[in-house]
């Protein structure tokens, strides 16, 4: 059984693993370590994990105003297309809606087709470039999500949520 609870220090060394094989520029334990001593001021991280804390997959969000950030999704390569990044994704959109934001963002590689049509399953729609974003090679897709309180965006994550397996 899959659950998505508060990123903590003894998920680091399975969440790092995940990085470097999810990323050609992976995050550092120093950057997670921040990511957990930033959480009252706005930072969230989550895990995926299996019922006797096996991780999966996680995901962070950093909060500034009425918006949110999605910072990183990422879910071990052997289990990718299982939910995962989805469950995640709830997880930062219903958070999101309770802390009040009115929108999300994201970037995502542009070459990452699946990750983008995942995005737009959740109603992120692509918003403009940041040129050489990623190892200043890749460009990457800034997705918006906007309207985050209103009845559709809510609609849209229930219906995701019901189409479960």
């Amino acid at each position: 059984m899959l659950e998505v609870v508060p990123l903590a220090r003894r998920h680091l060394r399975e969440v790092l693993e995940i990085e470097r094989g999810a990323y050609p520029s992976p995050w550092t334990e120093r950057i997670f370590h921040d990511e957990l001593a930033q959480a009252r001021a706005g930072a969230r991280n989550y895990v995926a994990g299996l019922v006797g804390d096996e991780v999966v997959g996680y995901a962070g969000v950093l909060y500034a105003g009425d918006d949110a950030h999605v910072t990183n999704v990422a879910v071990r390569e052997d289990w990718r297309s299982r939910g995962v990044a989805t469950e995640l994704l709830l997880e930062l959109a219903w958070a999101a809606r309770e802390r009040g934001c009115a929108a999300m963002s994201l970037e995502v590689r542009h070459t990452n087709v699946g990750a983008q049509a995942l995005y737009r399953r959740f109603g992120f729609v692509p918003a403009g470039t940041r040129a050489r974003y990623y190892e200043n090679r890749d460009d990457a897709i800034v997705m918006w999500l906007g309207d985050l309180q209103g009845d559709e965006a809510a609609g849209r994550l229930r219906a995701i949520e019901e189409a479960r397996p």
